[in-house]
């Protein structure tokens, strides 16, 4: 059994010289502003409630646990850099802007180099990389002309390069809460009163701002030249999807899911090869956020309606099981918008209106909606698209006119 000696309780103030070092949500230098610290190596340095990973620090506590991994044990962080530059933007410096990821996360090991050195376990919240993604559809897009192979973005094996990165979740809780216009102390009760008081700092150290939720991260599939993403002469696609697994990896066409993701990953190809960029945001939250079980319950309810799956009782049923429609607060999901630099996107592969209000909310422009084309819904999934059209879930409407429809700023709506 792994030695727990040097573990504390955590649930009140600590006394005394052993402070933690403090954390100013939103400072321009990051020293300033203050690392993260999530690890229990030292439970005096932890500034924050929660531990790193996301949703895999349970399995960490159960490697532990089980005697597979050394407690104590730090990361080497060597060449582990990211791959490609990623600000500082102005964006980072407002702490209204990022509340739920840290957008030093990527780059600690070189700018609290100093503090590493010196004892304390800071760990990066977000990896960059570079890699290929293939999917077999892209193949059938060349044959069919949608896409064609340059040999930088799109290879001649359908294979695209990109450049990718992994987010975990830092929730900034005076932020989240003005975001989602609650107060902050309502927020922090919900969070320990409905996750079984998981964590009963959120109600006892008030002084504590930072929470590293147990929930999923963020990945990004950028394609093109990353540094046009903030490049406001050079034109952006992207696709926000919120995790599918049934569609997404296993096919499902009871859903537009996977059909849509592919179709914004061909969007944003062909930016990158018109001198842009396109970014695939990729969310964990899996069944608008209430979960895959809850997804099938509702798949066998609206089967089994003696009325046949219908877009009237779609979400009806939705809320019938899970008591709501939706939990994926895309009030959130800009965030990842403002870690990249990006003020404007020329066409946005969504017709969400959730996903579009939270969007300019933020004051993110976007020039065009692109909607799925009629020829890539499956026939299964027209019940879905019918319920969502009846419901307002969105439009396929411009939003407003680019200043030329040629280059920079992106292709018609004719053009798929």
């Amino acid at each position: 059994m792994a030695d727990t000696k040097h573990i504390v309780l955590t649930s009140h103030p600590p006394k005394g010289q052993a402070k933690p070092p403090g954390i100013t949500w939103g400072a321009e230098d990051p020293h300033k502003r203050g690392p993260v610290i999530g690890s229990l190596n030292n439970p005096h340095q932890r500034n924050v409630i929660g531990v790193h990973s996301g949703a895999y620090g349970l399995y960490r506590a159960l490697a532990i646990a089980a005697g597979k991994l050394d407690p104590v044990h730090k990361p080497d962080l060597t060449n582990t850099a990211p791959t490609s530059k990623i600000g500082p933007f102005p964006q980072w410096n407002d702490a209204s802007k990022i509340v739920s990821l840290d957008p030093f996360g990527h780059v600690v090991a070189d700018v609290f180099a100093g503090e590493i050195e010196a004892g304390l376990d800071i760990r990066p919240t977000i990896a960059v990389t570079r890699a290929r993604i293939s999917l077999p559809e892209m193949k059938e897009a060349i044959l069919a002309g949608r896409v064609r192979p340059d040999g930088n973005v799109l290879l001649e094996t359908a294979e695209a390069n990109v450049t990718k990165a992994a987010i975990e979740p830092v929730w900034y809780l005076p932020g989240i809460a003005e975001r989602l216009g609650v107060a902050e102390g309502d927020l922090r009760r919900g969070l320990f009163e409905y996750t079984g008081a998981m964590f009963p700092e959120l109600v006892t150290r008030h002084d504590l701002k930072v929470f590293l939720p147990p929930i999923g991260g963020i990945s990004l599939y950028i394609m093109g030249d990353v540094e046009a993403l903030w490049d406001p002469a050079r034109e952006v696609a992207c696709r926000v999807h919120d995790e599918c697994n049934g569609s997404d990896v296993f096919g499902s066409d009871i859903c537009t899911c996977r059909p849509y993701l592919v179709h914004g990953i061909e969007e944003c190809i062909r930016s990158a090869q018109n001198n842009g960029a396109g970014l695939i945001i990729y969310n964990r939250k899996e069944g608008r956020a209430l979960g895959e079980v809850t997804k099938f319950l509702v798949y066998n309810a609206r089967k089994r309606n003696p009325d046949g799956d219908t877009a009237a009782s779609y979400f009806e049923r939705t809320e019938c099981v899970a008591g709501v429609q939706d939990m994926r607060f895309q009030d959130l999901m800009p965030d990842v918008f403002h870690w990249l630099g990006i003020t404007r996107i020329d066409r946005w592969i969504s017709m969400s209106d959730m996903k579009y209000d939270a969007m300019t909310a933020q004051g993110i422009t976007i020039c065009e909606r692109v909607p799925i084309p009629d020829d890539m819904i499956p026939s299964d999934a027209r019940v879905e698209m019918d319920a969502k059209k009846a419901a307002g879930y969105f439009t396929n409407e411009d939003v407003s006119e680019p200043d030329d429809l040629s280059e920079p700023h992106g292709r018609g709506l004719d053009q798929y």
